[in-house]
C-alpha cells in the first residue's frame, strides 16, 4: 500500500488484512495466518492440527541424511516435515511415517501429495503401526516439554498433545526408547530431538535400552538439542 499509492485496494483484500492482523494481536503464529511454513527447503502447508516445524528440527534431517539407510521410520510425524525431508534427499529410501493425531495425518498426507514425495503414512502411537517391521534409522521429534511449563503460554495456539509429555517432558522419548531398539537393524541409529537441558537424561534413557554410542548435536545456537545411539 505504501509502495504503491496510486492503486486501490479491493474491499475483500482490505477485510483479510483485518483479519490477519487482529489474530496476529492475538498471538497466533503467523504460519497458521497464512497456512503454510517452510522446513529443509519444502513448503509446507500448516494449521492448528499441527505443530509448526522449527528451524532447529532440521538438525534432525542433517543427522539422519549423515547416515547410511535404505529404510527410515518417522515417530510423531506432525506436518510430515521430516519423513518429506527425508524421502526428498533420499527418494530411493523406503519412508515410513507415523502420527497419533488423525488431523493431523491429513496434513502430513496433503502435503506429500503437494510434493509429490511418497511416504507410507500410518496412524498410530509411536511404534505400535509397524508390528514387528525393522529400519536402518529411527527419527523423532515428540513432544518434551514438562506439564506447567511457563513456556507454553507462548504456545497457546499450537497443539498441546504435539509438546507436552508429562512432568518432567521426557514421557514421549521414554516411550520411544523402550520400544524402538525391538525395530532397529543391528548398526541401525535412534535419533530424538529433546529440549534444553534434556540430553544427559536422554542418554542415560539410550544407553539403559541397550543402545551404543549415544551422543547429542548441539543445534545452531550451541543447545544441545538431537541425541541419538545405535544399536
Amino acid at each position: 500500500m505504501l509502495a504503491y499509492p496510486e492503486r486501490s485496494l479491493p474491499p475483500e483484500v482490505e477485510e483479510r488484512f483485518k483479519d490477519f492482523a487482529a489474530r496476529r494481536r492475538d498471538g497466533e503464529p503467523v504460519a497458521y495466518i497464512l497456512g503454510r511454513k517452510e522446513f529443509y527447503s519444502l513448503p509446507l502447508a500448516v494449521n492448528p492440527a499441527v505443530l509448526i516445524p522449527r528451524p532447529e528440527t532440521e538438525l534432525l534431517v542433517d543427522l539422519a541424511l549423515a547416515r547410511d539407510f535404505s529404510t527410515a521410520l518417522d515417530l510423531g510425524t506432525g506436518s510430515g516435515a521430516v519423513a518429506l525431508a527425508l524421502k526428498k534427499h533420499r527418494p530411493a529410501a523406503r519412508i515410513v511415517a507415523v502420527e497419533a493425531s488423525a488431523a493431523a495425518l491429513e496434513v502430513a498426507k496433503r502435503n506429500g501429495v503437494a510434493l509429490g514425495l511418497e511416504v507410507d503414512w500410518r496412524h498410530g502411537q509411536w511404534l505400535a503401526p509397524v508390528g514387528g517391521e525393522h529400519y536402518d534409522l529411527i527419527v523423532s521429534n515428540p513432544p518434551y516439554v514438562a506439564a506447567g511449563d511457563p513456556h507454553l503460554t507462548a504456545l497457546r495456539h499450537e497443539p498441546m498433545s504435539a509438546l507436552v509429555a508429562g512432568a518432567d517432558g521426557l514421557e514421549a522419548i521414554r516411550a520411544i526408547v523402550l520400544a524402538a531398539p525391538a525395530h532397529l537393524v543391528p548398526g541401525g541409529w535412534l535419533l530424538l530431538e529433546h529440549g534444553v537441558g534434556q540430553d544427559a537424561a536422554v542418554c542415560d534413557l539410550l544407553r539403559h535400552a541397550g543402545l551404543e554410542d549415544a551422543r547429542t548435536w548441539p543445534d545452531l545456537a550451541g543447545i544441545p538439542r538431537v541425541s541419538g545411539a545405535k544399536r
